[in-house]
């Protein structure tokens, strides 16, 4: 699909775009939003209004309206802004709306009778919050899940890392404020790259007793394959470019280690899923860079993966094996065909359950043992009950949370 309809507002009709748009002697930018008047639209007028247009670092998450102006909630660079626009004169104003900064809002709710509209905000360092907007903008906090952890003790930055083509990954990273620069801090570093879904800022409790209060150092890269940035970001590491997303994802492993915030010894990765994969590359390209992997409900043998459950609806992202041109390059990556016995690799931890109807368990059973035949260590662990992810009742969930990171502190500490 190449449009979405955002809905109608003052008779405009709002469409956002996934791809460019040639229309007439106009061409409308991927990503952007287009208002018309709904009526001429029907008698043929397709001279349309751009709302907003994103940049190479912006990109519009989600659309809604209320009585006398849309929202706009725009993710510039990772973070979350939230933008008021009105229609007035035949005109789209706009102003920022005073939302916290540095994390992810996401539109509760808005009334189609009124200005006031509930917004939701969280971080790496505050839980989600709920926010009331009044008719008269005025904003106020009505309720927030309680704290889990003692972050005050705790800070976020961002920084870029330049990948192997040039383009700057961002990532966040969220340490300690009396960290040392001195390459000994245990770091996991998290990425998932695929199918538009953007790693954006979010409290997590387990991270932050099992990882942060424990003296660790968590990292998100925010690389090409996800939605962080709009449709382009995604479609950059589509198929044939697939390996940019790893080349990223590298790059952001050896910013680390360049800044002296950890050493290959007390660097681990995280990813589960498509991110299984991402992490399957990363250790079988680069071994060199860690010393611990959590490969969680993992594609790993690219060749047949179109074969088994839900795989042949993900060619469109990776490929069709079958097709030899396009197995020429999947082939690079895939996993499963690309261990090397002479090669020294770090002592993985796969996780699967038997129910998985996503990801069959198979991948990550055939990986560990290839390893094995091959007198590589690695572990293995595969939940019975569950389907795609680590369990279905709460005590499942923090068995398998108890078992990463107990893996992760022997690993990295």
């Amino acid at each position: 699909e190449d449009a979405q309809l955002d809905g109608f507002f003052k008779n405009q009709m709002l469409v956002e775009l996934k791809s460019d748009w040639l229309v007439e002697d106009n061409t409308y930018k991927q990503g952007a939003l287009l208002s018309v008047d709904f009526d001429k639209f029907i008698n043929g007028d397709r001279n349309f209004q751009v709302i907003y247009e994103p940049d190479e670092r912006s990109s519009l998450g989600s659309v809604s309206n209320t009585k006398d102006f849309i929202l706009l909630n725009k993710v510039t660079n990772v973070r979350s802004e939230l933008i008021k626009s009105k229609f007035i004169d035949g005109q789209w104003t706009m102003e920022k709306v005073k939302a916290p900064d540095f994390g992810s809002i996401g539109i509760a709710t808005a009334d189609d009778f009124s200005n006031q509209y509930f917004f939701t905000f969280t971080n790496y360092l505050e839980p989600s919050s709920l926010y009331y907007v009044s008719d008269d903008q005025q904003i106020k906090k009505v309720k927030s899940l309680p704290h889990f952890f003692g972050s005050s003790k705790f800070q976020v930055e961002q920084y870029e890392a330049k990948s192997k083509d040039g383009t700057m990954i961002p990532y966040f990273i969220v340490f300690a404020k009396d960290m040392k620069l001195d390459g000994s801090n245990p770091t996991l570093l998290y990425g998932y790259g695929g199918f538009e879904i953007s790693m954006r800022p979010r409290y997590s409790a387990t991270i932050g007793n099992s990882w942060l209060e424990m003296g660790g150092v968590y990292v998100v890269a925010n690389i090409r394959g996800g939605g962080e940035f709009g449709p382009k970001w995604h479609q950059a590491a589509l198929k044939e470019n697939r390996q940019l997303a790893y080349d990223d994802f590298h790059a952001v492993a050896e910013d680390l280690i360049k800044r002296k915030i950890t050493s290959p010894e007390h660097l681990g990765i995280e990813g589960g899923s498509n991110g299984g994969l991402l992490v399957g590359v990363a250790f079988t390209q680069r071994p060199d860079l860690y010393n611990a992997v959590v490969c969680a409900a993992p594609l790993l043998d690219m060749r047949r993966f179109n074969k088994i459950l839900a795989g042949a609806s993900w060619m469109g992202e990776y490929g069709n094996p079958d097709v030899p041109e396009e197995w020429a390059y999947i082939s690079k990556y895939s996993p499963y065909h690309n261990l090397d016995k002479s090669k020294k690799y770090p002592k993985v931890l796969f996780t699967t359950t038997t129910r998985d109807d996503r990801v069959h368990p198979g991948h990550a059973r055939k990986m560990s043992a290839r390893m094995t035949d091959m007198g590589i260590d690695n572990f293995y662990f595969e939940n019975t009950e569950g389907g795609h992810g680590a369990g279905v009742t709460n005590e499942q969930r923090a068995f398998m949370t108890a078992v990463e990171f107990t893996y992760l502190h022997k690993m990295l500490k």
